[in-house]
């Protein structure tokens, strides 16, 4: 008779008390979203999105949003929820958490937005909100002039080669006249501090998730992204933030006949690979106190 399958959660799972709020981060296609429906099932509580891609609600199949029987099997909250047209900041998200958070469940807060847990446990500087004309002179700059109005502080702080997030440094400091190093530095008072929860972050092996990378795309053609690409493309937008989603540019470009299939493919798993790679590295540097978890 063969041995029972070793569960890879087994000891996150003994460690947790079912009263206790838990944070699960980790880079795309790690393994959050089963362990995060595993707790919920095993101990009870409300499944909440920590990712800035699946709030959008454009996008199922290609952010790898829970699906309808996941979300049966425990209550999920922030996922889809935001029009694509609409702004949304990790300010907007950290308002909601804390909403949340003042309600009688368990959260189960789980993604791969390291900047949204970093405003949950470390607090959030009120920055004021960018006037609309700063924004679209931003979007019309490239990405080497943004960065060159940024000060050394605020580029040691931010991925500077997400766009979004350089974007929105030089947002700030354009319409504020202060840097974003400044604003952060006057953070306040933590929602969820780290010792008041159980916080987790998968640190995977890296063939191990690139391979894991390309086979969730694969599913993802099965599922049917094309379709949900293709249902969008007359309302498609570059330069909105949801629209930008990993894949959706690679993936319009094969609908416009710009790309084979088999070409687009390959682009998107190579930018979801670098978009992992970025993940493990801010979460590595940022997340040293959080408990591992290793699934291979």
């Amino acid at each position: 008779m063969p041995p029972a399958p070793v569960n890879p959660f087994a000891a996150t799972l003994a460690a947790l008390s079912p009263e206790q709020p838990v944070l699960i981060a980790g880079p795309t296609a790690s393994g959050k979203s089963a362990l995060a429906l595993e707790i919920a099932e095993a101990q009870g509580g409300t499944i909440v999105n920590a990712d800035a891609s699946q709030v959008y609600d454009c996008w199922r199949i290609l952010t790898a949003r829970p699906g309808p029987q996941e979300e049966a099997r425990a209550p999920h909250l922030l996922y889809g929820h935001v029009a694509a047209t609409d702004p949304y900041s990790t300010g907007h998200w950290l308002r909601e958490v804390t909403e949340i958070l003042q309600q009688d469940i368990r959260p189960i807060i789980t993604g791969g937005t390291g900047l949204y847990f970093a405003a949950l446990t470390e607090g959030l500087a009120e920055i004021p909100a960018t006037p609309p004309e700063v924004r679209a002179k931003g979007d019309e700059m490239p990405l080497e002039a943004l960065l060159a109005a940024l000060d050394a502080q605020t580029k040691a702080r931010i991925d500077t080669r997400n766009r979004a997030r350089v974007q929105r440094a030089w947002e700030v400091l354009t319409s504020t006249g202060r840097p974003l190093s400044a604003w952060q530095a006057e953070t306040g008072t933590p929602a969820l501090p780290l010792s008041a929860c159980y916080p987790v972050v998968f640190d995977v092996e890296k063939d191990w998730l690139n391979a894991r990378i390309a086979r969730r795309f694969d599913q993802m053609l099965e599922e049917g992204v094309l379709e949900e690409v293709a249902a969008l493309r007359r309302t498609y937008d570059p330069t909105l933030p949801a629209h930008r989603a990993i894949g959706a540019p690679e993936l319009m470009g094969h609908l416009a006949g710009e790309l084979s299939l088999e070409a687009a493919r390959e682009a998107v798993v190579i930018a979801t690979r670098q978009f992992a790679k970025r993940q493990r590295t801010w979460m590595r540097s940022r997340m040293k106190d959080w408990n591992g978890v290793a699934p291979v």
